[in-house]
């Protein structure tokens, strides 16, 4: 097949800019490109074939990805009333590049269908090149990609702005993308659609570590709840041990999976110790403001709560500087 002028142009600057060492400073994606052409081993003028999953094989990477569709569905539905009267699509896939949903007009449908961004396709950077999708996952980053910023001569008709969206521990759990078919998509309003998709990613990201730790106490206040780098929550138990983190909380804390359940929450902020206290003191008074809540306030009760009488309740409230 021949190819025509422009798609041959896209391939030449795709190519040149691989190969020159001083071009990738002024190209956004040289990276990318440079993983699709030479670690992928894609070539920036072959179109792709559409090949897509079954529709069984497309229901058991639905079923493994359940706990995100389930989340992520009225998300993707809210997003998709704005972004599809603007001829958007709305996109979600799992963290290999699969794409599992899909919000479009019917009116669009054949535009984006025809470009392979459906149900079943694989837009990972090891089948597309650069894309909103495969970029966003192989670099753990919001991305848009712009037209030609695209790998493919192919995809260059696309603006997609893709961000990711990471699981209860940390780990990429999918992308969520809004792709544009436009030629008058201007890049200000890509911009603020890019915006927007990243809150639609941090939404869901909290809504399912939330429920991923249901039962547990949710730490979500002051600065623990959202940074440029992400949603920050903790999950505790009901020993106030950190048992689930976001994957920006553990950055911002610097907690690993094997802290998990060993790390109080209050040495995690500094917390200071009363002189002359211990762990041992702090737990004790924790335990007799905790009696105190249960009875409303009534000390008698909670003194018998502990198993203690009320004279001693009084005086290790005294000598833990606890005011009943």
């Amino acid at each position: 097949m021949r190819l025509s002028a422009p798609t041959r142009n896209h391939a030449d600057i795709v190519q040149a800019v691989v190969a020159s060492s001083t071009a990738g400073a002024r190209a956004g994606f040289a990276a990318s490109w440079r993983r699709s052409m030479i670690h992928h081993k894609l070539d920036p003028a072959k179109a792709r074939v559409s090949d897509r999953l079954t529709a069984a094989d497309i229901a058991a990477r639905r079923e493994a990805a359940g706990l995100l569709l389930r989340v992520a569905t009225p998300v993707l539905d809210r997003l998709a009333r704005a972004a599809c009267e603007a001829g958007c699509a709305v996109f979600l896939s799992d963290a290999e590049g699969l794409v599992l949903e899909e919000r479009m007009r019917d009116a669009d449908r054949k535009a984006f269908h025809g470009s392979n961004l459906a149900p079943g396709s694989d837009w990972s950077e090891g089948r597309e090149g650069t894309n909103g999708i495969g970029t966003c996952l192989a670099e753990g980053r919001p991305v848009t990609v712009w037209r030609d910023q695209h790998f493919r001569s192919t995809n260059t008709g696309l603006t997609c702005m893709g961000s990711p969206v990471f699981g209860a521990k940390g780990e990429l759990a999918g992308v969520i993308d809004v792709s544009s078919a436009r030629e008058d998509m201007s890049e200000g309003y890509a911009r603020l659609v890019a915006l927007t998709v990243q809150d639609a990613a941090s939404r869901i990201e909290a809504d399912l570590f939330r429920a991923s730790f249901e039962g547990a106490r949710i730490l979500s206040t002051g600065a623990l709840e959202e940074t440029p780098q992400g949603v920050m929550l903790l999950a505790l138990d009901r020993d106030d041990l950190v048992i689930g983190a976001t994957r920006a909380a553990r950055r911002q804390l610097g907690l690993d999976e094997a802290q998990m359940g060993r790390v109080p929450a209050t040495d995690l902020f500094g917390t200071k110790r009363d002189e002359g206290q211990g762990a041992l003191a702090e737990a004790q008074r924790a335990e007799m403001v905790r009696a105190l809540a249960r009875t409303g306030g009534n000390v008698s009760a909670a003194a018998r709560d502990l198993g203690i009488g009320r004279a001693t309740f009084y005086r290790k409230a005294k000598a833990l500087g606890l005011t009943v």
